[in-house]
């Protein structure tokens, strides 16, 4: 019987405390003002956006304004100018000349780049106007995260390999590919992996990617730098160059234009 009485008198001083914190809660609430959760520094600095997604905003780093190469050099030898075609406001791989890469290396940031495959195109599978975007390069040759070019409006290839897949590692979510000789577009965001004093991973890249308006890679978690045999594994690097890939099949070549860059 005392135990009982003395459960009682416990469950009725818990239901006092309970309802006491409750009564200062909502106090506290009703005392509570609008400007207490409103943040007014630091003021975001103001970017003019660009009249169409083209369009560079103010803060971007033209990387091809359809003039030259200047922000670009050779891969194999980066004490070398970058040697694709440059006419009519239009860039192109000139076959032979191997791949090219930006000046300037970045860690995170936001891309816009335009690209055409010819509307001739011949081949199939990997070999019908293989390019690659590769949002860092790690080395020369075809080492870093590529993210693919190819036709893949009606071209069956391994789908992850196909245009919008992370190299040999994801495939695209959804196939929004243009016909050949349409201009189609890749809007990037990338944050750069992350590694610890020692030099093991600490956080992934991720890559967030838009295909012709179209989400195709949503936060992806790369594996490490995407490879043609073998599985990814992660090296520590800090920033990057963005490369481009001339890849050397019998296709005909294809074009870029409008490639900015935005720091974040």
């Amino acid at each position: 019987m005392l135990y009982k009485t003395e459960f009682k008198i416990k469950a009725v001083f818990l239901m006092l405390i309970l309802m006491t914190a409750s009564f200062f809660s909502a106090n506290a609430q009703e005392k509570a003002k609008p400007e207490d959760t409103e943040a007014w520094e630091p003021i975001p600095k103001v970017v003019t956006p660009g009249k169409t997604n083209s369009n560079a905003p103010s803060d971007a780093l033209i990387l091809f304004d359809g003039k030259n190469t200047d922000q670009w050099v050779s891969t194999d030898d980066r004490s070398l100018p970058a040697k694709w075609t440059v006419d009519d406001g239009i860039l192109t791989v000139k076959k032979g000349t191997g791949n090219i890469e930006t000046k300037s290396s970045f860690g995170n940031y936001q891309l816009h780049i335009e690209w055409r495959i010819p509307a001739n195109i011949t081949g199939s599978g990997q070999a019908r106007g293989n390019s690659g975007l590769f949002l860092a390069s790690t080395g020369k040759g075809d080492d870093g995260y590529e993210l693919q070019i190819l036709d893949s409006y009606n071209n069956k290839t391994y789908v992850n390999g196909q245009a919008g897949s992370i190299y040999k590692q994801f495939s695209p979510l959804v196939n929004a590919n243009k016909k050949p000789g349409e201009w189609q577009s890749y809007d990037v965001i990338w944050t750069a992996p992350i590694f610890n004093a020692d030099g093991t991973l600490k956080n992934n890249a991720h890559v967030t990617v838009l295909f012709n308006g179209v989400v195709i890679q949503n936060n992806t978690a790369l594996l490490g730098p995407t490879r043609y045999i073998g599985k990814p594994v992660y090296t520590p690097h800090g920033p990057l160059p963005i490369k481009l890939q001339a890849h050397g099949d019998k296709s005909e070549p294809i074009s870029y234009r409008n490639i900015w860059v935005r720091e974040l």
